[in-house]
């Protein structure tokens, strides 16, 4: 099993209120985007990174990952199509592929290392247990509540065969209505189970400016 990755930093992330892509935006001394995608490419079970940029700004990223030995592509118009573009640039060798946000810069050795393990067996996929209770609500109201042990909050890195995602990236040809939010969504539609590895709060994904503030001011997170 040789294991690719592909960072997703398509967006232009604009509730983040910075003035470039959130992703090139400082964070802790670096481009955050490079705070993932070093990790990755330290880590024994990666051999290939693949970054999907705005198209607007790829020679910016070019620029910033020039010391780096990834390779850097242009995303699309959807989040799904840009993991698409990078799982079509990997190298042939690679035959699974972990698809992560860019927005989640510190992602552990440790989750990366379990998702690598499932892998060998399942498709998976990282995510956050729920310890609130949740609440349905209609019209401002409670209408019930959901046993809170059957709720987890998707993450990233989620993974799969590399000749699986493109098979059903082919079958998406058939439904032209149908605009996944992550791979995940893709694997649910077709019926492949996809196994639950857990992550925590520092894997969070950073979306507003309050989000950044959060990880700049607590080492922890």
């Amino acid at each position: 099993m040789e294991i690719g990755v592909v960072i997703t930093a398509g967006g232009l992330g604009k509730r983040s209120g910075c003035s470039v892509p959130k992703q090139l935006a400082e964070l802790r001394g670096k481009a955050m985007w490079r705070h993932c995608a070093e990790t990755f490419l330290k880590n024994k079970h990666i051999k290939k990174v693949v970054l999907t940029v705005p198209h607007e700004w790829q020679n910016d990223f070019l620029k910033d990952a020039s010391d780096l030995p990834i390779i850097v592509t242009a995303g699309g118009k959807e989040r799904w199509q840009s993991v698409k573009n990078g799982v079509l640039s990997l190298p042939q060798n690679i035959s699974h592929v972990m698809a992560h946000d860019a927005a989640r810069p510190f992602v552990s050795d440790d989750i990366i290392d379990s998702v690598a393990q499932a892998l060998e067996t399942d498709c998976c996929m990282v995510a956050k247990p729920v310890f609130d209770t949740v609440k349905i609500t209609e019209n401002g109201f409670v209408k019930n509540t959901i046993d809170r042990r059957t709720v987890w909050l998707a993450q990233t890195p989620q993974a799969a065969p590399v000749a699986l995602l493109k098979e059903l990236y082919g079958k998406m040809e058939n439904f032209p209505d149908f605009c996944p939010t992550d791979e995940a969504s893709i694997l649910e539609k077709f019926g492949v189970p996809i196994k639950i590895v857990e992550g925590n709060a520092k894997n969070d994904k950073i979306t507003t400016a309050k989000d950044m503030e959060k990880f700049l001011c607590s080492e922890d997170l």
